[in-house]
């Protein structure tokens, strides 16, 4: 039975990101993973990382909940929409203000180098956008996908990564979505 987190980065909790979201906890519940849960818009907390690395910014309650999870966990499930090339503003101030030195990473004294403190756990990224998956890749690079994947999750020791984009969801028929969400839950069950 392996220990899931599930991180709900979009808004909008009708979105179809949403319904992944529950589809992908449907499986892995029904698989007797251990489940447990981060939906970054219910959180109570200042997005901003007001002083940089400089000077710690207090850690609200639901972030050292959230903190709490990420280290209790072995597998991360991230989701949220590619939007502007990148995600949701709410979801970046919560990687930035819980993504810390001393918390996921270590700078070490004296050194450009650091230690990973998320070591031997796993992640996969499932991720929507409004344009096909191949022509985001194709034409833009996935830049998301490199700051999410490379620059913010392996870098903290989080590895392998899988990734899953979905798009287009604008405009996308009522067959496309069912058919992604049969397969986001399958990912569930197989706790990948």
């Amino acid at each position: 039975m392996k220990k899931i987190l599930l991180i709900q980065g979009h808004p909008d909790d009708e979105s179809f990101n949403f319904a992944l979201y529950e589809a992908y906890k449907k499986g892995a519940i029904a698989s007797g993973a251990d489940i447990k849960e981060i939906i970054v818009r219910d959180l109570v907390f200042n997005p901003n990382l007001q002083y940089g690395y400089r000077k710690r910014t207090e850690l609200e309650p639901d972030l050292l909940d959230s903190i709490e999870k990420i280290k209790w966990a072995e597998h991360l499930v991230l989701f949220y929409p590619v939007w502007w090339g990148s995600i949701p503003a709410i979801f970046k101030g919560f990687i930035d203000r819980v993504f810390l030195p001393g918390i996921v990473f270590q700078k070490r004294e004296n050194s450009v180098w650091w230690d990973k403190l998320l070591t031997g756990r796993t992640g996969h990224i499932i991720s929507t956008l409004d344009q096909p998956a191949w022509y985001y890749w194709l034409n833009y690079g996935r830049p998301s996908y490199h700051a999410m994947k490379r620059m913010t999750l392996n870098f903290v020791g989080i590895k392998p990564v899988r990734t899953t984009t979905i798009g287009p969801i604008r405009l996308s028929k009522e067959s496309f979505r069912a058919n992604w969400l049969k397969k986001i839950e399958k990912l569930g069950f197989e706790q990948k």
